[in-house]
C-alpha cells in the first residue's frame, strides 16, 4: 500500500504509461479496421459499440471496477477512435 501521496501519484503515472502504450496498440488496429469497412455507417457500427460496452461492463464487475466508470471511459475512447477511423476511411 502506498505510504504517501507521492507514491500514489507515481503508481498512477506508471499505470498511465501502460495505458498509453495499450491505446497506441489499439489505435493501430482501429486504423487497420478502416480498410475493411465500406462506409461511415460501418465505421460507426452502433451494434458493435453496444457489444463492446456490454463486455466491458461485465469485465469491470469481475475485477472490481465500477461498471459506470468503465462504460464512460470506453464510450469516450470509442468516440475518439471512431473519429480517427472516419478520418482514415475518408483517405
Amino acid at each position: 500500500m502506498p505510504e504517501s501521496l507521492d507514491e500514489v501519484r507515481a503508481g498512477i503515472d506508471a499505470i498511465d504509461g501502460q495505458l498509453v502504450r495499450l491505446l497506441a496498440e489499439r489505435q493501430g488496429l482501429v486504423k487497420a479496421a478502416a480498410a475493411f469497412k465500406k462506409d461511415e455507417d460501418a465505421v460507426r457500427a452502433p451494434d458493435r459499440v453496444a457489444q463492446v460496452i456490454a463486455k466491458v461492463r461485465a469485465r469491470a464487475e469481475e475485477v472490481g471496477l465500477a461498471p459506470e466508470v468503465a462504460e464512460a471511459v470506453w464510450r469516450a475512447m470509442i468516440g475518439a477512435f471512431i473519429e480517427l477511423e472516419l478520418a482514415e476511411h475518408r483517405r
